[in-house]
């Protein structure tokens, strides 16, 4: 399928820029005319850039590319208002003087897990990981979350007519964090305790899974060692520190719990997608964990969630690229 859906764009909207902007890293690549396929893919650390616009350049000048007609911008952080100050990194721009200093006639930005979501009934066979049993049901919404420098939460709900399905924008990661277990209410008492509101995000992101290690080093008085959330991984396997295991294992359980309460708010029996960069790594952990319990144990409902699958999105191209590109046909 073309990515140019919106014939009445016209070839005047292009060449395209998009991309997929994360606290750690930024994505782009280029939609050089209707009916082509994206190219030039390229991912920059944003500590290594002073700011969006000088990653955008910086692309543009290593690609030897001009400057493009329209542009998506898939972001890390709420987009309202024209001006936007990323939550996960220090970079904040207007999205009007970007726009008028590159001289674009378009420039769209969005949540990256907005993108995501619209990048989701393009995904491939090979993209997804199932977890568990179910089926998808047609014409049902998607939930989509996913870990990584923050936890994105988004989803995509089936339109009427010849719309294309509309993608939620907002703010889950920073919902109330809900506790299963007396273990885990214990960390939630935590994480309350040093961040005043324990969101989802403060235990389900990469800084999440370190506050999980300190926590529970806290409750065994012991002093955590200064870890980040790579090594709390590495060390997470046989023979590694038993910390760092349980760690992880409430990590997976907690985003069970979470993905089972998104399923439920959204109805999405069209299936639940783990995106974010943290899942992936994991392999086959995901399996070997709570995480799928978890997902299924709400009391009366769990026949219900038992029948939605659950996905982890391990594509190794940025999907959310795609979803970029299709938000300039569909938003």
């Amino acid at each position: 399928m073309s990515l140019l859906e919106n014939p009445a764009a016209g070839a005047a909207s292009f060449p395209r820029l998009v991309g997929d902007v994360g606290g750690t890293n930024a994505r782009f690549a280029w939609l050089g005319g209707p009916g082509e396929n994206l190219g030039h893919f390229a991912t920059y650390r944003c500590a290594d850039h002073a700011s969006l616009e000088a990653a955008m350049r910086h692309y543009l000048a290593e690609q030897r590319l001009g400057t493009p007609a329209w542009c998506a911008i898939g972001i890390a952080n709420p987009v309202v208002g024209d001006l936007v100050r990323m939550t996960n990194h220090d970079w904040q721009f207007s999205i009007e003087a970007m726009r008028r200093s590159f001289g674009m006639e378009r420039l769209l930005v969005i949540n990256d897990f907005t993108a995501l979501a619209l990048a989701l009934p393009a995904l491939r066979p090979s993209d997804l990981r199932q977890v568990g049993e179910g089926a998808a049901a047609e014409h049902a919404p998607l939930g989509l979350l996913g870990p990584g420098t923050g936890l994105g939460v988004s989803g995509l709900l089936p339109a009427l007519g010849n719309r294309g399905a509309i993608p939620i924008n907002g703010e889950g990661g920073h919902v109330t964090l809900p506790g299963t277990s007396a273990l885990e209410d214990a960390v939630i008492a935590r994480l309350r305790e040093r961040f005043g509101h324990a969101s989802a995000e403060r235990a389900l992101s990469g800084p999440g899974l370190v506050n999980l290690y300190a926590a529970l080093c806290e409750l065994e008085g012991v002093v955590p060692e200064p870890f980040d959330a790579a090594d709390v991984t590495a060390r997470s396997g046989a023979g590694g520190d038993p910390r760092c295991a349980q760690a992880v294992d409430l990590f997976l359980s907690f985003l069970g719990t979470v993905a089972g309460n998104l399923a439920l708010s959204l109805g999405a029996r069209g299936g639940m997608y783990i995106g974010g960069g943290i899942v992936p790594r994991l392999g086959d952990r995901i399996d070997r964990s709570a995480f799928r319990e978890r997902f299924e144990a709400k009391g009366r409902f769990r026949d219900y969630l038992r029948s939605i699958p659950t996905f982890v999105v391990q594509s190794s191209s940025s999907p959310a690229l795609v979803g970029a590109a299709r938000a300039l046909e569909d938003l």
